[in-house]
């Protein structure tokens, strides 16, 4: 199984001063791709988070991106989660957008703290009824005993909260912002010769070197 890259190159003199600009290029355009109807992206926000237990053991799953800016990237969970346990003892994590169909990769390597319970909130209320609900009905990485266990308490869920009427926001669920230290922009070439550039910051006052890595 092997698949033959023919993409157009990436140069660095087309490239935005700072990875979250030029992140927001190509994800727009991974956007737009998604959004034709025979486009071959789905979920272009879907991202591989990568965490490792204090004792670096590594696990990883996909989440959604919920939101970007030069603070960092952000996504939800439950606290109580396999990957916010890791987080919390290892705050070391790599993102990784899988945007294969274009050809293109992003990797983000950085670290991740708890947003704020107001901007949890916010979020929280912008989900669906259903979405609101499940974050209550699972205790999220822990064993159960049947499908029927999780089903029961999700139909408790909803005839007590039924649609229309607010959601609490769980205590236990909430939000991380990875802010990056290194961002990774690959696009795949022929021959296996890819391009991969890559931001690294520079120093603590937040400035950014753009480098070129061999593939």
């Amino acid at each position: 199984m092997r698949a033959h890259y023919a993409a157009e190159g990436i140069a660095e003199a087309d490239f935005a001063a700072d990875p979250v600009e030029q992140f927001g290029r190509w994800f727009a355009q991974a956007a737009a791709e998604a959004a034709d109807p025979a486009g071959v992206i789905h979920e272009p926000n879907a991202m591989v988070v990568s965490t490792a237990d204090a004792d670096g053991r590594p696990s990883s799953r996909t989440v959604l991106l919920k939101g970007y800016d030069e603070r960092g990237f952000v996504f939800f969970t439950n606290y109580g989660s396999r990957k916010a346990r890791d987080i919390d003892a290892n705050p070391h994590v790599s993102l990784l957008f899988p945007w294969h169909p274009m050809r293109r990769q992003v990797i983000v390597t950085g670290t991740a703290a708890r947003t704020g319970r107001d901007e949890t909130v916010r979020y929280f209320r912008s989900r669906p009824h259903g979405s609101q609900l499940g974050a209550w009905a699972s205790a999220q990485s822990s064993v159960i005993a049947s499908r029927d266990e999780l089903d029961a308490a999700y139909a408790e869920l909803a005839a007590r909260y039924p649609e229309g009427e607010q959601v609490p926001a769980p205590p236990h669920w909430g939000g991380y912002r990875v802010t990056p230290l290194a961002v990774e922009f690959w696009q795949g070439r022929s021959n296996r010769l890819h391009d991969r550039l890559c931001y690294v910051r520079e120093d603590a006052s937040g400035g950014w070197e753009l480098r070129r890595l061999s593939p």
